[in-house]
């Protein structure tokens, strides 16, 4: 079957929701950092489960690939169509499908975000926590098992996921997991699911765990004169089992971004961005102990607040993050990467990387979610600039070799895509072949977001 016929086929399912030409084709081609657009040859805005099984068959007819499409926020190319094909927008399919209260627990589709839902459940005294800054879709959350800046307290995706409705490759919709908080029931193929960044199927539901608005939340900020002073505070404050809900490092080169972009005023040091859940009396105590241990540390300047409006400008100006450290460059785009690492190497890590991207003469500012040891670098270089580029790599590619010398992992929540394939081998060795042989299983003829996670001949 040629493009033409299969075009045909999917504008008889989908009418003037199949795009082949214009803005949309070029925004679905687009990505947030470095790489290079690559435009798929339409765009699909399905709005069941049944059309996406419909239109995932007459694109196995056709042998063209499918890339699943959620808000367009990840960091890696996972949604660019390297190889062309139908890009499938999850956004009509926004719904909240079955929410249960007494048991904690929510159903919805792909392509409902974060923020959306937990407007909808504001009036439930329920929230769901999983927080990457973005406004991420559900189902792009899961594909990529995001986390943020509040996994230190709530896990990630991965732990908050309870089932999914998935389109395989030939059209099949499967379920997997339930609504049980455990099971000992065959393969976990949920876990399977979340994170195969769309290489397995396409995500239709979730079933999500919630949790109880906590009845008092305070935000901290505190000021440090060395990188090994604030993460010797973060790595004391989750040995000591303070149950703290974020626990954010910026580095001085963020603070100076964050001061020109979001007018605060910081001094030019390494930061902590802390915050509390619990009750009153609880969160009281976590924040004065965590106080002791900033003074104990040499850090400077710890102010909390429980105010909404206080905690709400604290945390926006770390989710713009990104957008801050581009303006320390203008016109620049970047290379975005992140490792995970023991908490006990965390300073190590941070260091080493901080004195490699000062060697290398590009910006890189750095920040992260340091209560589980995972960080990132903003890489800036100037499009175009292909020597810039190639040093930016550079660097990343030793970010990835120092985390895996350091007992870690070469992504802690950005995930694979295309730009971390070349890590691939190193730190799975032979289980990257058995991710193959999964995808093989399931995908034989390589259509499902071809070119992210694995590479099959």
């Amino acid at each position: 079957m040629t493009l033409q016929n299969s075009l045909e086929r999917l504008r008889a399912l989908l009418g003037k929701r199949l795009v082949t030409s214009g803005s949309d084709i070029d925004l679905h081609g687009q990505n947030e950092t470095h790489f290079a657009p690559m435009p798929p040859d339409a765009v699909a805005y399905p709005e069941n489960t049944d059309e996406v099984s419909q239109i995932i068959k007459i694109c196995a007819a056709g042998h063209l690939p499918v890339i699943g499409w959620g808000a367009g926020t990840s960091l890696e190319g996972h949604a660019l169509a390297a190889q062309g094909g139908i890009v499938v927008d999850f956004s009509r399919m926004n719904k909240v499908l079955d929410l249960n209260a007494d048991d904690l627990d929510v159903t919805v589709q792909p392509g409902i975000t974060r923020e959306a839902l937990n407007t909808e459940l504001r009036a439930t005294g329920l929230f769901f926590p999983i927080d990457p800054g973005a406004n991420a879709s559900l189902g792009g959350m899961a594909s990529t098992r995001a986390s943020g800046t509040t996994a230190v307290r709530y896990g990630t995706m991965r732990d908050n996921v309870m089932g999914l409705e998935v389109v395989l490759a030939d059209g099949r919709i499967i379920k997997t997991g339930g609504r049980a908080r455990k099971s000992s029931a065959g393969y976990d193929l949920t876990a399977l699911f979340v994170g195969a960044e769309g290489t397995l199927g396409l995500i239709t539901a979730l079933t999500l765990k919630l949790y109880g608005q906590p009845e008092a939340v305070s935000s901290a900020i505190c000021a440090f004169e060395t990188i090994d002073a604030a993460v010797n505070t973060v790595i004391t404050t989750i040995q000591m089992g303070i149950p703290m809900a974020r626990i954010e490092f910026v580095d001085e080169a963020t603070a100076r971004a964050f001061n020109g972009y979001s007018g605060a005023n910081m001094p030019e040091k390494p930061h902590l961005m802390l915050e509390f859940h619990g009750s009153e009396t609880s969160v009281a105590e976590d924040a004065a102990r965590v106080g002791e241990i900033v003074v104990e540390m040499g850090g400077t300047d710890f102010k909390w607040s429980s105010k909404t409006e206080d905690r709400n400008a604290l945390w926006h100006m770390r989710h713009n993050a990104y957008y801050a450290a581009l303006s320390l460059k203008p016109g620049a785009t970047a290379v975005v990467t992140d490792i995970c690492v023991p908490i006990s190497r965390l300073a190590q890590a941070v260091n080493e990387s901080r004195a490699d991207i000062e060697r290398s003469g590009l910006p890189g500012p750095i920040l992260g979610h340091v209560g589980d040891g995972n960080f990132h670098a903003v890489l800036l270089i100037t499009p175009g600039d292909e020597g810039e580029k190639r040093t930016a790599l550079n660097l990343s590619h030793r970010m990835a070799e120092r985390a895996l010398a350091l007992g870690g992992t070469v992504t802690g929540e950005h995930g694979i895509g295309m730009g971390k394939l070349d890590f691939m081998q190193a730190e799975h060795g032979d289980g990257w072949q058995v991710m193959s042989e999964i995808k093989r299983a399931l995908d034989p003829e390589n259509l499902m977001n071809p070119g992210k996670v694995v590479r099959q001949n």
